[in-house]
């Protein structure tokens, strides 16, 4: 079947497709939106206008393209590729999974789309299948250094540490200039780069070529290298660099942050808990672990999930996309109607479901920007459980700084964006707090590592679950783990993190400026 529904192309699709290819984004959306008003129905120029859209996060703008494109060309393979990618993106697993049955049918011998199917399987918790995959195409296709990367990311989420650092290797074999594998090993925490792989990276960082995702990733991996080697000056240069240059490909507002919790304060008062007394749904199955990253969410998920009545998941998406489908929310709670409120819960319930592999009673939800939305979880699921991972200011800042996120956390490649935005975070929990005290409770990261027995029974009661000696001997704990922590919580619990910003001191007070009283506090 043809990949492409016509073979000719005008030139000034040309020079857009061009445009897009150097991603000049700027040069290819013009040109693109000029093409289609001359020829609304051309579905190469609509795929391409799909996938402008893509590269900058409006992944429901260009849902909407591709399926255009796919209405006026039903043969258009790469449309619909892209289509299952999108739905990828919008956390759509198993709607991805549909289309790309039928595209790999269309074309088996392409090592991409299979690539797309087994991290959407692994999205989904299938992680073995996912790892079959991968080694299939391997197998037949075995010089794909983004296929290598790939399996060594489904490696690391089950444990398999050396066999995905091997996997990491391999990539850096066949492409030495990929940024994105240096991260992954730095990423590890526990991998410490030699003088030679110093030297590659640097070398890699200076070929002329180089695009800015490789750039940035090299620069946050030489960061992590300089660090382990204590050399604060040269490994705050490039975390720096990095962090320009990625805030570069994002757009974040600090002021939309602050304008936001705003409204939630004033919407969440003590007269709307009071008017919604005994509304929501009253399942009791969810715990959500949230607060800012790096804020010890994946140790807390480690130690609940070591339980006998807890399955752990994952970061799920739902709850954010819930409140997306809220009109004028966070304003809009107010105006949900009493089944509106219960048919919130239970349509988050319907879609986490989606992640459940036991029959163990609870479940863990270990989104940590699910903070902003914890009015809306206290009234739509007023049974769930509500726990805030809370790790010092600074450590936790600092923290952020130094990690390269796949995708989202977009305050986190500014120290004063990321002053605000936990300055904006605590602001929120203390009103919660304020209206609704004793419904969330907070698990101290420093108070965790110091008295760990003490915080892990307060925990568990908080949770209303009996103590487990497995809940101490977390580390212990067989199960997939699918954060930067993966490797962290797979260790007894260390002191490794604490005062970690300390050396870097000179280079922070744009942050400490932005956390304000925090930092004293």
């Amino acid at each position: 079947m043809a990949s492409t529904p016509t073979p000719r192309w005008p030139s000034d699709l040309m020079q857009a497709a061009l445009a897009l290819h150097d991603n000049q984004l700027h040069v290819a959306e013009p040109l693109l939106k000029a093409y289609l008003k001359k020829d609304p129905f051309d579905a190469r120029a609509i795929r391409m206008l799909a996938e402008l859209a893509g590269r900058i996060g409006r992944y429901k703008d260009a849902e909407t393209l591709l399926r255009r494109a796919v209405e006026l060309a039903p043969g258009f393979t790469a449309a619909r590729a892209n289509l299952a990618l999108v739905l990828y993106r919008q956390n759509r697993a198993p709607e991805a999974l549909t289309l790309l049955d039928a595209v790999i049918a269309d074309e088996p011998d392409n090592p991409g789309h299979a690539n797309l199917k087994a991290a959407a399987l692994g999205r989904l918790g299938g992680f073995e299948d996912a790892i079959m995959l991968y080694e299939k195409v391997l197998h037949d296709a075995p010089d794909q250094p983004r296929v290598w990367l790939s399996y060594g990311h489904m490696l690391k989420t089950v444990g398999r540490r050396d066999d995905g650092i091997a996997a990491y290797r391999r990539t850096l074999a066949l492409q030495p200039t990929l940024g994105d594998a240096w991260w992954s090993l730095a990423n590890l925490k526990t991998v410490r780069f030699d003088d030679d792989d110093i030297a590659a990276m640097e070398a890699a960082l200076a070929h002329e070529n180089l695009d800015d995702e490789d750039r940035f990733h090299l620069d946050f991996a030489l960061g992590k290298a300089f660090e382990d080697r204590r050399d604060a000056v040269r490994s705050f240069a490039h975390y720096d660099a990095g962090n320009a240059l990625r805030r570069t490909r994002i757009s974040y507002d600090a002021d939309e942050t602050s304008a936001f919790v705003d409204r939630s304060i004033a919407t969440f008062t003590p007269a709307l808990i009071a008017a919604r007394q005994g509304q929501g749904c009253a399942a009791a199955d969810p715990i959500f672990v949230l607060g800012m990253p790096r804020a010890g969410s994946t140790l807390i998920e480690q130690i609940l999930a070591s339980h006998s009545l807890v399955e752990g998941t994952t970061e799920l998406p739902d709850m954010p996309a819930i409140a997306r489908g809220i009109a004028d929310y966070p304003g809009g709670i107010d105006a949900l109607s009493t089944d509106a409120l219960r048919e919130t819960g239970e349509e988050y319930l319907r879609r986490a479901a989606i992640q459940r592999r036991t029959e163990r009673p609870f479940f863990i939800d270990k989104l940590p920007n699910n903070w902003a939305h914890v009015p809306l979880i206290l009234l739509a699921l007023p049974n769930a459980r509500i726990i805030d991972a809370r790790r010092d200011p600074l450590d936790c800042c600092f923290s952020n700084f130094k990690q390269h996120y796949a995708r989202g956390q977009t305050f986190s490649y500014s120290l004063d964006d990321l002053g605000r935005y936990y300055r904006d975070y605590v602001r929120l929990m203390q009103h919660v707090d304020l209206v609704a005290p004793g419904r969330v409770h907070r698990v101290d990261h420093e108070a965790l590592i110091d008295n760990t027995e003490v915080e892990v029974r307060a925990l568990l009661a908080a949770c209303g679950l009996q103590y487990e000696p497995a809940c101490l001997a977390f580390h212990q704990t067989d199960r997939a783990v699918r954060t930067a922590s993966s490797e962290q919580v797979r260790r007894p619990i260390n002191r490794d993190g604490v005062d970690a910003w300390r050396p870097y001191e000179t280079w922070l007070d744009p942050l400490k400026n932005a956390l304000g009283e925090l930092v004293r506090a």
